[in-house]
């Protein structure tokens, strides 16, 4: 298949529209993301990851014209029952506040009782190649959870999640190391697999 000159990132996550770009630079793709066309945030009413990727994703190549990349990603944590999972973002409130959220997350956990600190990571990355087609893939890391954050890199929960054999948080990773085993990697390494001719 062939792959789009250039291509909207399906975000108004700043942190999310950099890492994807980084990981899409080898292919020499022009990336813009909704933001800077002014898209507006289509409501996220999907029941799953995927659901709401290829909403995200078709509501921009709707509105653009141009091909879309979308990615909805979140932490389940399974002392919560998969919560925050879909609604990651939303925990963080309007401010987009994700050191408020990953203390919701330690709170809620001591509430439970639990002593199980295993979560993972999903990202479901989805293709609109037109206004009408969509291709979707999913990746996810588990891991278990550190309080508290710790490390500077990355964003959202990047700071109190450890990868299944390592120590330190994503939080801590140089970007590039996180690029290798991510989620959001492992979903990415799927869709180029898709794209190749």
């Amino acid at each position: 298949m062939k792959l789009p000159k250039k291509l909207v990132i399906a975000s108004h996550n700043s942190g999310k529209v950099r890492e994807i770009g980084e990981l899409l630079s080898p292919f020499k793709i022009i990336c813009v993301s909704a933001a800077e066309l002014g898209l507006p945030e289509p409501e996220e009413t999907g029941k799953n990851f995927v659901a709401n990727a290829e909403l995200k994703a078709l509501a921009a190549a709707r509105a653009s014209g141009l091909a879309a990349l979308a990615d909805d990603s979140g932490l389940e944590v399974s002392a919560l029952r998969g919560a925050p999972g879909i609604y990651s973002a939303r925990w963080a409130g309007p401010e987009k506040d994700f050191n408020f959220a990953m203390k919701q997350i330690e709170e809620q956990i001591k509430l439970t009782g639990s002593k199980d600190m295993s979560a993972r990571f999903v990202c479901a990355l989805s293709l609109a190649l037109t206004a009408d087609q969509c291709h979707s893939f999913v990746g996810t890391i588990d891991g278990n959870l550190c309080f508290p954050p710790r490390g500077n890199f990355g964003f959202g929960y990047d700071p109190i999640f450890v990868p299944t054999g390592e120590r330190r948080s994503f939080g801590e990773f140089d970007p590039a190391e996180k690029h290798a085993i991510s989620h959001r990697a492992k979903a990415f390494s799927q869709l180029v697999e898709f794209l190749k001719p």
